[in-house]
């Protein structure tokens, strides 16, 4: 079987996320970015799978601009056996990432598709389940545990009150939640070793993808910033400011 994951570059998740001056959206300049820590888990399960025999060959793919590929090649330091880079400089959302994603798999006939369930950038996680849409696929999304057994996948998903089972048919996408499984660290053999495995660069136009946005972001704001705490005396005194100060109680 063919694995097909999909990673983000994202503002690495110790950053403070800064907006920037003219409130256009979040400022990337000059800050650390990484792979998204969904993603992580989705290349690590790849790996994992490939490791138990279930899979052959595992192609990791990421969109955006020229930069991306050094997290492609953080995912080819992981395990990964090759990449696709889909480069543009155009703002990315969700849906013409999945139509790129389709054309790619059209062209691949990967067995199963692997995806973070969000990207902590954007947190919209819509691409996973618009690609199965797509594809015409069967999907489990928030995947707590991952079992594949011939021509079946089996997934465990955390819901409201419990644990939700499906067994889904191959080809199928999974979109992976936190507890899935912790990603390993690339060792230095392996991230010279991922300089010399294969990287393709592709355009959105040479995949017959119209990536042009169909949402326009306005404004980006920060929130509004929270003032000092205050100390009281007594629970009496708490009381009064809660009821006649902060009115939260009658």
């Amino acid at each position: 079987m063919k694995i097909l994951v999909a990673v983000k570059r994202v503002v690495d998740y110790n950053v403070k996320v800064r907006v920037k001056a003219d409130n256009s959206g979040v400022e990337t300049a000059n800050v650390k970015m990484a792979m998204n820590p969904f993603c992580e888990i989705a290349v690590e399960e790849a790996v994992r799978l490939k490791e138990a025999g279930k899979a052959r060959e595992i192609i990791a793919v990421s969109m955006g601009p020229a930069s991306c590929a050094e997290t492609l090649r953080t995912a080819l330091a992981l395990g990964a056996d090759r990449a696709i880079h889909v480069e543009t400089d155009a703002e990315l959302q969700p849906l013409a990432v999945a139509k790129l994603l389709r054309s790619i798999a059209a062209a691949e006939q990967p067995g199963l598709v692997i995806l973070g369930k969000q990207a902590i950038d954007g947190d919209n996680g819509q691409v996973g389940q618009m690609f199965a849409a797509l594809m015409g696929w069967p999907q489990g999304t928030n995947a707590y545990k991952l079992e594949v057994g011939g021509e079946e996948l089996t997934v465990i998903r955390e819901i409201d009150g419990g644990l939700e089972t499906l067994r889904l048919r191959l080809p199928a996408v999974i979109t992976t939640d936190l507890r899935l499984n912790e990603p390993r660290f690339a060792s230095l053999p392996n991230i010279m070793k991922a300089k010399k495995k294969e990287l393709a660069v592709k355009k959105p136009d040479e995949l017959g993808v119209d990536i042009a946005p169909r949402v326009a972001t306005l404004k980006v704001e920060a929130p509004a910033g929270r003032s000092a705490g205050i100390k009281v005396g007594s629970v009496a005194e708490l009381v009064d400011k809660l009821k006649n100060e902060a009115k939260v109680i009658q």
